[in-house]
């Protein structure tokens, strides 16, 4: 049948996605339009979810921030809207449908879709690069919507050619096969630009001089088996140009276990007490999934990320207006001698201010959460000393500086989101339950075991694990079995409330709390309905 069965894929993705909606909305073109998908009520340090590809050809980047925009560029700032961009994307996915059987789609992201276009080459008596030009057209008359894609004889070269080949041609469409992928791939670099490849992937390879796929393809087996496990079976098939699953494959696929997770990067440097209020957010929130899906866990899983503090300092005098809430729980306005390098006064703590008081010309106060309720006290000394212990265990390098990869798609550190300290754990609950009550308790237990309660915290990640049907929740003669239907009963009345009023309807007192995300995170995604 010939190269890989003989079989064509699509892989199409929607240019700046967010932006391109937004300009759509505007009646502008992404090509034309300057404009910023970002929340300004968050200040000039919010992080923008997307920029036009207009933005983009004056040299600014997705996931910057306001302030590193150039004030010379005049351009539109959006709030992002999630849901809008999900009903969006669901309009378009019906797009493709006209053409296509749902059979043949395997939906990657809210942007982006595999399509095998084998059967519809010849059902359409078309080629695949016209075929590609039909849906991308399709698209940008009916939503406003640019499109580029990428065409491979299997999915990951179809997936390459789209992130790399396709944004060098005029018509935005790339097309690899094996023989192509070998002169236009093997060398290129970084290799973090391909598929599958991030920064930490990327370090280990280049310890053995494979900083390109050529390399990988000379490197012996048994090295990368011994490097990077069973993720080096497909690592040597991409640098081959293989990839056997097709998208019947994808479909067809049961996993031995299921699991559910949730995560965040929060809006500031949090304290250990409100980081803790976002995770009582956090587990409200997928238990409530875990009900309305009517399965139960035996497993959790928790990852804290650690903010670098002479990072956020740095950002903030980079800013010139924003706050920013250090180690030990002061708010700070104004940078001046906490920047890396500035001379700081004699007895000068971490805190910003000396022994006996703030320094001049800066603000020192308490975040508004210790002002307004008694702080919760702290773990003893020896806890401390213990989950340091084991951080220092697990990440030998903590906070330090990381290598940097830049490549297409921007500057990365070398150990990702853990380049700058983490906490992270798992624990099997010796049980199957669905029970607010019973995995929250053993949340604040693993919270208290792993996190650092000196350090400032900026991501939050969540997982439940190993779930299976309700009816295998775990009984015995010590359980209040009529408690624990009460409860879901309860959070099934909670759940109708909100499909019914919308996410922001009926909250517990916790999403009041000063440093609570999840009102605003609910509007972003339509919590609330007309």
């Amino acid at each position: 049948m010939g190269e890989d069965g003989g079989r064509i894929y699509l892989c199409i993705d929607l240019k700046t996605f967010y932006a391109s909606v937004e300009c759509a909305d505007r009646g502008r073109d992404t090509l034309t339009c300057n404009l910023v998908v970002a929340d300004p009520d968050r200040g000039r340090t919010t992080i923008c979810l997307a920029v036009s590809s207009a933005m983009k050809k004056l040299g600014v980047r997705n996931r910057c921030r306001l302030f590193e925009i150039p004030e010379d560029i005049d351009y539109i700032v959006a709030k992002p809207r999630m849901r809008h961009y999900m009903e969006v994307s669901a309009k378009i996915y019906s797009i493709y449908l006209e053409f296509v059987s749902p059979d043949d789609v395997h939906v990657y992201s809210i942007d982006e879709c595999f399509i095998d276009a084998t059967p519809y080459l010849a059902l359409y008596h078309t080629d695949a690069r016209s075929f590609a030009r039909t849906l991308m057209d399709a698209v940008y008359e009916r939503c406003g919507i640019r499109a580029t894609a990428g065409i491979g004889t299997n999915l990951f070269l179809a997936k390459v050619a789209l992130d790399i080949t396709a944004k060098h041609v005029d018509d935005g469409i790339g097309y690899l096969n094996r023989e192509r992928f070998r002169q236009q791939i093997w060398r290129h670099r970084p290799i973090t630009d391909i598929w599958g490849i991030g920064p930490g992937i990327a370090a280990r390879l280049a310890k053995y001089g494979a900083e390109d796929l050529m390399g990988v393809a000379a490197l012996d087996e048994q090295i990368l088996y011994r490097e990077l496990g069973v993720t080096a079976e497909y690592l040597i098939d991409h640098a081959h140009g293989i990839e056997p699953c097709t998208i019947a494959d994808i479909h067809a696929y049961e996993p031995e276990a299921t699991s559910i997770s949730s995560g965040q990067v929060l809006p500031r440097n949090y304290t250990y007490e409100e980081a803790h209020t976002v995770l009582r957010e956090m587990v409200d929130s997928s238990v409530l999934d875990l009900v309305d899906r009517h399965v139960v866990c035996d497993g959790i899983s928790l990852y804290v990320g650690y903010a670098d503090d002479r990072r956020e300092l740095a950002r903030l005098g980079a800013s010139g207006s924003a706050r920013v809430t250090d180690s030990c729980g002061h708010v700070h306005t104004a940078t001046g001698a906490l920047l890396p390098g500035a001379p700081a006064a004699p007895g000068a703590t971490r805190g910003g201010g000396t022994a006996s008081g703030p320094q001049p010309g800066r603000t020192v106060t308490p975040p508004p959460a210790y002002r307004e309720q008694a702080p919760a006290p702290h773990a003893p000394q020896a806890a401390r000393d213990a989950v340091r212990a084991r951080q220092a265990a697990r990440d030998p390098e903590g906070a330090s500086a990381s290598a940097v990869f830049v490549g297409e798609h921007g500057r990365r550190t070398v150990r990702g989101r853990r380049a700058y300290g983490y906490a992270e754990a798992s624990r099997k609950l010796g049980e199957r339950t669905n029970s607010f009550k019973r995995l929250m308790a053993r949340f604040d237990a693993l919270y208290r075991e792993i996190v650092d309660p000196a350090r400032p915290i900026k991501r939050v990640n969540i997982g439940f694990g190993g779930l299976l049907p309700e009816e295998f929740a775990t009984t015995d003669l010590f359980r209040d079995e009529a408690a624990e239907q009460a409860e879901r009963d309860l959070a099934h009345a909670v759940i109708a409330v909100r499909d019914r009023y919308g996410k922001n309807a009926l909250l517990r007192g916790t999403s009041y709390k000063p440093a609570a995300t999840g009102r605003e995170r609910n509007e972003q995604v339509g919590g609330h309905h007309a």
